[in-house]
């Protein structure tokens, strides 16, 4: 395999074997990103001084017979919304240009307390809100595999320096998708984490200090090893807590695949997907059951689908619109009140939770805690949940009124902003979710 596309595990390994220096790696990578990034702008924010300063104390450090970590001498990137001192962070709105992190955030800290160093910060769309990765501040990222097309978002960034050969590892953001969408679309693999075990401190807006309901931070890598590598690293208690408790997760029980019970969902009337992207989803569970494990297609969670889906809404809209300026908030609130009664689209949903009453969330929280605990009776019985990720695979860029927007899905038109279903599935009851690529 080439150099640019080993895993983190393989790269930390062949440092700690002495086949490279954690020097030469970054390097190696450096020059990747300064011929290769242009037409791809994954990594906007460069920070090459640095990263070659911080691998060569990894080397020294070697040659002293000292081991930083897992990760010692491993070149990373990240996402543009985590701080790291003395860069910028900005989520893509232009006011914020100058605003200069003061110290890294915590998920930055545990990855460099593990050994690891940053190349960059990868690119966003203004305030981590779309499917697609551009903004006022450093552009358009496009699809490495081909750059009419969108990387995804928000993590797109994150997710086109992995599919490019850009960095060993890197980490992003999720709260409607923003992992794993961008996995999906540049065939990576990303990890939305349970929520509240992996610390967001370091992750936000100026002047945000609470932990963001349903928001979680986690991994993107070339491969569930190092998922589970990265996940080792940065899961714990944070700071505030971290007196008080310690995450302790159990092992997986089961060693064998035919003792899995797997449940597929390939498809859904509330949000159709593509006969590709609900084949590979079939597919996936039909090899499984000729490798023994119980597949079914008919489980179910059972609960109501439009709750569910209502219910992410307004949790997540309840969050998102806290973003936005007092005279943008305005206009929503205007174009809510304007609303039919009866609209109960997507577009309608999102717009009225994104300016409800304390009342209302206070309802659809309630409603939450009732999908929880009906995913903890299908959990059950079933171990695994295999359903798609979103709709298509990446579609051509649109950078069009976000709210006009629409997506084709097999010749059919289809609101942009249904493809949250099946992310909030899972966000919406504190669920992780991890993406995988099923083959080309």
């Amino acid at each position: 395999m080439t150099l640019a596309f080993e895993s983190a595990g393989a790269l930390a390994q062949k440092i700690r074997d002495k086949e490279i220096s954690a020097r030469e790696l970054t390097d190696y990578y450096i020059d990747r990103i300064e011929r290769l990034d242009g037409p791809v702008n994954a990594v906007p924010v460069r920070d090459f001084d640095r990263a070659r300063g911080a691998a060569d104390a990894a080397d020294q450090a070697q040659a002293a017979g000292q081991s930083l970590g897992a990760l010692h001498g491993v070149p990373m990137t990240i996402k543009e919304s985590y701080n790291i001192a003395g860069l910028p962070t900005t989520w893509g709105r232009p006011e914020l240009h100058d605003n200069l992190a003061a110290e890294d955030s915590e998920v930055v800290k545990r990855f460099k307390g593990a050994g690891a160093h940053f190349l960059g910060k990868t690119n966003v769309p203004i305030n981590l809100a779309d499917f697609q990765s551009y903004n006022e501040v450093y552009g358009t990222t496009n699809n490495p595999w081909d750059g009419t097309r969108t990387p995804g978002g928000s993590s797109g960034g994150s997710a086109a320096s992995l599919a490019a050969g850009f960095c060993g590892l890197d980490s992003g953001s999720d709260i409607g998708g923003s992992i794993r969408n961008p996995a999906h679309f540049c065939g990576v693999y990303g990890h939305k984490p349970t929520w509240g075990i992996v610390p967001t401190q370091g992750h936000a807006l100026p002047g945000s200090l609470a932990p963001p309901d349903i928001a979680v931070v986690g991994p993107l890598a070339r491969s569930a090893q190092d998922l589970s590598l990265a996940m080792d690293i940065v899961a714990g208690a944070n700071p505030l807590n971290a007196p008080g408790w310690k995450l302790d997760l159990p092992r997986p029980e089961k060693t064998s695949l035919s003792d899995y019970r797997v449940a597929i969902w390939p498809d859904d009337e509330a949000a159709p997907v593509s006969t590709d992207i609900s084949g590979r989803v079939q597919s996936l569970g039909d090899q499984l059951s000729r490798l023994g494990a119980k597949v079914s297609d008919t489980a179910r969670p059972d609960f109501d689908i439009d709750t569910s889906r209502q219910a992410y809404a307004y949790m997540l809209n309840g969050i998102m619109t806290a973003r936005l300026p007092d005279e943008e908030f305005a206009q929503l609130q205007k174009h809510a009140e304007s609303l039919a009664a009866d609209d109960f689209s997507n577009s309608a949903v999102l717009a009225r939770a994104g300016v409800q009453h304390h009342k209302d969330w206070l309802n659809w929280n309630n409603q939450r805690e009732g999908l929880r605990l009906s995913w903890r009776r299908f959990f059950d019985d079933w171990d695994i949940l295999i359903c798609p990720q979103t709709a298509t695979t990446a579609f051509p860029q649109d950078q069009s009124d976000i709210r006009k927007r629409r997506i084709t899905v097999d010749n059919q038109s289809q609101e942009y902003f249904q493809q949250l279903y099946w992310a909030g599935l899972t966000t919406v009851s504190y669920l992780p979710s991890t993406v995988f690529p099923t083959g080309p």
